[in-house]
């Protein structure tokens, strides 16, 4: 029997499992998984910008009796946040001497399973790190993350193209607050309670609460002697979670986990994104790849896309008393 070029071995093994890539990764990430169940992962079509249409203001209501002139003065009550295309890519590869050593179809195929798993993994973790990150990572290349789009200090720094220190965007800063002092088993919830209440609008308030392992620790601490909830989707899809008015606290630090030790950040998740491209939604990208001085054949698992966000007044970050505040460069 003829055996299977290894360029098919390749593509059928990617084939099979990248079609699952970009759930994985949403499994993966509290916050990912929580834009997913909200349909909030969005893919756009085209262009070098994603647009996020915002509203800022709010329009005119007058009272009236009988026949009383309705006037109507036009306002601006939308604008658009402009955020740059982002790419990234996980190589695959196998060398001349690996094909020599598993030569056989069943062999070559179990060398690229395991070689497709890593790159999976690998582009789950690395994706899962940049969701916390400011995109100056990579000179700037990777995606704007949560230190971004909720800075520590909302007043400087560009976000989506809107200068965040300029007179008249105060619409476009994130609360922060910064305990007073080292927070303790004590001071924590009603610290928490006072950022959380910040962050209220009607009935727009914070559905998810991402901390590290020392501020998660604190909390179930301090909850010990109440009856706790948890949200068991949650729980079931692997996360550590309590509940603290309604949102669910999640615990994303420790071994493999990525949000810092001393920060608490209270998202309104209907105001987040993540905009893949459809054609770069970690996809096979490129055909046929040969090195040219090595023997060595490859293909790339790639994505392209960015976070978004379309509301920062109602999105917050708590620091502890250690933390030192910084602002952040457009990204």
């Amino acid at each position: 029997m003829t055996a299977l070029p290894v360029n098919d071995v390749m593509a059928f093994t990617l084939e099979c499992r990248t079609g699952t890539l970009s759930d994985n990764i949403s499994k993966n990430n509290a916050l990912l998984k929580r834009l997913k169940e909200k349909d909030n992962i969005k893919e756009i079509t085209g262009g070098s910008r994603i647009l996020e249409e915002l509203e800022y203001g709010e329009g005119d209501m007058v009272w009236y009796s009988g026949y009383d002139t309705i006037n109507f003065t036009p306002k601006q009550l939308f604008t658009a946040a402009e955020y740059a295309l982002k790419l990234c890519a996980v190589p695959v590869a196998i060398s001349g001497e690996d094909q020599l050593r598993n030569s056989g179809d069943a062999q070559i195929m179990e060398l690229m399973v395991k070689r497709v798993d890593n790159a999976v993994k690998t582009m789950c973790n690395k994706m899962s790190a940049a969701i916390y990150g400011d995109g100056t990572e990579s000179s700037g290349k990777a995606i704007g993350g949560l230190k971004l789009l909720v800075a520590d200090n909302p007043s400087t720094g560009t976000v989506g193209g809107i200068n965040r220190a300029t007179a008249g965007h105060e619409f476009w800063r994130n609360q922060s607050l910064t305990a007073s002092e080292a927070l303790t088993v004590e001071t924590i919830r009603p610290t928490m309670d006072k950022l959380y209440m910040s962050l209220c609008r009607g009935t727009d308030k914070p559905d998810l609460i991402v901390t590290g392992t020392s501020l998660y620790s604190l909390l179930e601490e301090s909850m010990a002697s109440l009856q706790r909830y948890t949200d068991p989707k949650m729980a079931d899809a692997g996360f550590a979670t309590l509940r603290f008015k309604g949102a669910d606290v999640i615990c994303d630090g420790g071994q493999g986990g990525h949000c810092p030790e001393d920060r608490m950040y209270f998202l309104n998740t209907d105001y987040l994104y993540l905009r893949p491209h459809k054609d770069r939604n970690m996809k096979v990208i490129g055909g046929e790849r040969a090195a040219i001085n090595q023997d060595a054949i490859y293909k790339i698992i790639g994505w392209a896309g960015n976070m978004t966000m379309s509301n920062a007044s109602l999105q917050g970050v708590l620091l502890n008393k250690t933390t030192t505040s910084n602002g952040a460069d457009d990204k």
